[in-house]
């Protein structure tokens, strides 16, 4: 039996990798601080639960084979800048001892985001484009881990705009899906930035769970892209949430209050992803918001 520890693993993609790590029959360790994770996301898992802060010093005496790194501050717009790129950073640099201490494989989560308004579709090779210090520290973790590709099996993956069950603790950072579905259904406008051409590449979590499991087996060390390839415009997403609600609420425009501050568009190239991880999206668009929907609103 492998076992596994997932840090970050009360939150939003930790949780739904944590229960289907279960479901494959691993051992399987859970650490979140909990200051934004939620353990409402594995309740009636069996995986031991440990509350952790893993940017402090930290001890385990459990032996790891595989570590999925997903605990750091994710809210862009959170206030302590230091804080942030401490916190993501020690907590990186905690995680990378561990795994050497176990010689254990490393799979850790990157973002799209270091790729602000760069070239499309987006290359794991081009110039980056940092608009955030939450940027900023996924980048700086991508630096440090290319430091160790030669020396350890240790995998980054800059997922995209990943939307599904277990998210809505996050509350603001949760998906605009999470957010104009939640609007849909109270009956209001969906509201979306003049005039919705704004694009994104929307990954379903069950596929990124599957592209992170894939990770630890990877045919190298690296940083890939998880997502779907395809882009979509803010008009055509509400239409899809519409679909799936069963409702016709036209969009309500507004000012984007970001500026040039603001990532305008999102769209992966997967090629990577399929050639080193065997990786490649199982979930349409709009069949993941169906899928989404019905466990979001099954009462």
């Amino acid at each position: 039996m492998t076992k596994i520890f997932v840090t970050g693993g009360a939150g939003f993609i930790g949780s739904n990798l944590a229960l289907e790590l279960e479901r494959h029959g691993d051992e399987v360790v859970v650490a979140d601080n909990l200051i934004s994770g939620d353990k409402g996301n594995i309740s009636g898992s069996k995986a031991k639960f440990v509350k952790l802060d893993v940017s402090m010093p930290f001890e385990l005496k459990e032996k790891f084979d595989i570590i999925h790194h997903q605990a750091s501050i994710t809210d862009p717009r959170f206030g302590n800048d230091d804080e942030m790129l401490r916190n993501n950073i020690d907590g990186f640099k905690n995680i990378i001892k561990l795994a050497i201490k176990n010689n254990a494989k490393l799979v850790y989560a990157s973002s799209a985001s270091v790729y602000g308004n760069g070239a499309i579709p987006m290359k794991e090779e081009q110039k980056k484009d940092i608009m955030s210090v939450y940027s900023k520290s996924k980048l700086m973790m991508d630096e440090i881990a290319s430091e160790y590709f030669g020396k350890m099996h240790i995998v980054g993956l800059r997922y995209f705009n990943v939307f599904g069950p277990r998210e809505s603790h996050k509350g603001r950072p949760a998906s605009m899906i999470y957010h104009l579905s939640q609007q849909i259904k109270s009956g209001k406008n969906p509201r979306i930035f003049k005039w919705g051409e704004q694009k994104r590449d929307h990954i379903y979590v069950k596929d990124a769970v599957d592209a992170t499991i894939m990770a630890a087996n990877a045919k190298k060390s690296g940083v890939f892209n998880i997502g779907t390839g395809i882009a979509t415009t803010f008009n055509e997403l509400v239409n899809l949430i519409n679909n799936a609600l069963s409702a016709n609420l036209k969009p309500e425009y507004f000012d984007n209050p970001y500026g040039k501050n603001y990532q305008s568009s999102t769209q992966a190239n997967t090629a990577n992803a399929e050639k080193f991880l065997g990786f490649k999206s199982k979930w349409k668009l709009q069949d993941g918001i169906k899928d989404y929907m019905k466990l979001l609103y099954k009462n």
